[in-house]
């Protein structure tokens, strides 16, 4: 179990605490490859010629890296699966009250959060996670006491602008848009520790994830000014990423106790009819992009081939990573210093 501390550390990012450490640093006898390096060469990823297609800070996935997309989805969640979580799928686009509700304004928050056409579609955005998705459902209804705690496992896609940052323009680390599992609960507020157990049980299962994916990571008690109009108390979780020779954060977890039930009239019912407001608790069980960052960078060989973690073995199907077979296509686009000549039109 994490150590939790009574109270969090007090300024900003730099005052996180590290309250545990897992695992081993990977040590190579060569020199460590980035994650966009590794991807490219063995037709994981593409994220070169992208700007008349699909705009910066977007990438394709194919053949093994679509592959590991979707075993990093399975593995997730039939991991919370079997601990009693209740699978969802929720919508992409909600309207302004959800997110305000979770703690955040979609109009102050252009930087980060995508709305759509407001001529048209005035009230609707694109979810930045699934935690406001799962929020949503549960807005204006009341759970039975004995249910609880629910635990939702959530599989979406997520839309983040990222316009307000020029850090990491290249790479997997920071995009527009990417799958993420996310865990969700809903808690008693009895006593007042049941969300802090939860967010501890959620915390435990990160930590069953990513140490099953063989992944040196650290836990972060988050400092007062990280947490966020929501959360009463916030955890990263950061795995060493060698292509960077830093840690990178791969998840978070945060309990929000009764701030988005009372904004989103989300309640539960006593055994004698009254209600109470439940408590809230979020956490990210994983983040696709910068897991496949992680798993890249770390379990990356000599001869350029990435060897798979045991766990994710039969969900992709592959002990190793290696270069596809199909030749790489051949970039014939604008932008080019000599462009090769055009097919000649049919004659009729």
């Amino acid at each position: 179990m994490v150590p939790l501390f009574l109270f969090q550390p007090v300024g900003d990012e730099s005052q996180a605490r590290v309250v545990e450490l897992v695992g081993q640093k990977p040590e190579f006898d060569f020199k460590p490859r980035g994650h966009l390096e590794l991807g490219e060469e063995l037709g994981l990823v593409r994220q070169r010629h992208l700007a008349h297609i699909s705009g910066h800070r977007s990438y394709y996935l194919r053949g093994a890296g679509a592959r590991l997309q979707t075993a990093l989805q399975n593995f997730a969640l039939d991991t919370l699966q079997r601990r009693g979580f209740i699978p969802m799928v929720v919508p992409d686009m909600l309207k302004g009250a959800v997110f305000e509700g979770c703690g955040m304004q979609p109009k102050s928050y252009s930087s980060q959060v995508y709305s759509l056409d407001q001529a048209r579609f005035p009230d609707l955005s694109l979810a930045g996670t699934g935690e406001v998705g799962v929020a949503g459902f549960f807005m204006d209804h009341a759970v039975n006491w004995k249910d609880l705690p629910v635990r939702t496992a959530c599989s979406s896609t997520c839309y983040r602008a990222e316009t307000d940052t020029g850090r990491e323009t290249w790479g997997l680390y920071r995009v527009h848009h990417f799958n993420k599992v996310e865990m969700f609960g809903v808690t008693a507020d009895e006593t007042g520790e049941e969300s802090s157990q939860l967010l501890e049980e959620f915390i435990s299962l990160q930590k069953e994830i990513f140490s099953a994916l063989e992944l040196h990571y650290r836990v972060l008690d988050m400092p007062t000014q990280e947490l966020g109009p929501p959360a009463h108390r916030k955890y990263d979780i950061e795995a060493w990423m060698p292509g960077r020779d830093s840690f990178g954060e791969i998840s978070s977890g945060s309990n929000c106790t009764d701030y988005q039930s009372r904004r989103l009239n989300m309640v539960y019912e006593r055994e004698d009819g009254s209600l109470q407001y439940a408590h809230t608790v979020n956490a990210t069980a994983c983040a696709i992009p910068r897991t496949i960052i992680a798993i890249l960078e770390t379990h990356q060989t000599k001869e350029g081939t990435v060897r798979v973690p045991r766990a994710l073995q039969p969900y992709l199907g592959l002990e190793e990573i290696e270069t596809p077979k199909y030749t790489p296509l051949k970039y014939i686009g604008p932008n080019q210093h000599s462009r090769p000549p055009r097919p000649a039109p049919k004659t009729r």
